[in-house]
């Protein structure tokens, strides 16, 4: 009977413990998803490539309709290359949507170049550990 009680405590101990919850929120995920947006969006709109960099790791994966861009080396190139066509003397950017459910963040925005006009862009981001593990990008270009 001893054994009995014994293992149905363990049992019941094992149990109790798959179901205990994390301290982490829905809200806490979309607050930092929301941080880490807020702050690439500041960054790319200053063409500021380490401070956009910061975002990533060497594990994150950049998709546009043109290629898909795998690591900081990649990414990076991808931005110097963005910085170029986004000079931050005579573009403009505007963000017109930010949406964050727990780890995803999705924007809406548009541009205008000298070059260019941006009529619609969006962007979705998938967020953990404070770094963009995951973000797609697709945009209609107008050229002047």
């Amino acid at each position: 009977m001893r054994i009995s009680y014994t293992i149905l405590l363990l049992l019941s101990a094992v149990l109790t413990g798959c179901n205990v919850k994390t301290n982490i929120t829905t809200t806490d995920h979309e607050e930092k998803t929301k941080e880490v947006l807020d702050h690439h969006w500041k960054a790319f709109q200053a063409n500021d490539l380490e401070e956009t960099m910061a975002d990533y790791t060497e594990e994150s994966i950049l998709i546009t309709p043109d290629r898909t861009f795998k690591g900081l080396d990649q990414i990076r190139k991808n931005f110097v290359d963005a910085f170029v066509a986004f000079p931050t003397d005579s573009a403009t950017l505007q963000l017109n949507k930010s949406i964050v459910s727990e780890n995803v963040g999705y924007i809406i925005w548009q541009a205008s170049t000298p070059s260019f006009i941006l009529t619609f862009a969006t962007d979705t981001f998938i967020i953990h550990n404070g770094k963009i593990v995951r973000q797609t990008y697709a945009g209609i270009a107008e050229p002047l």
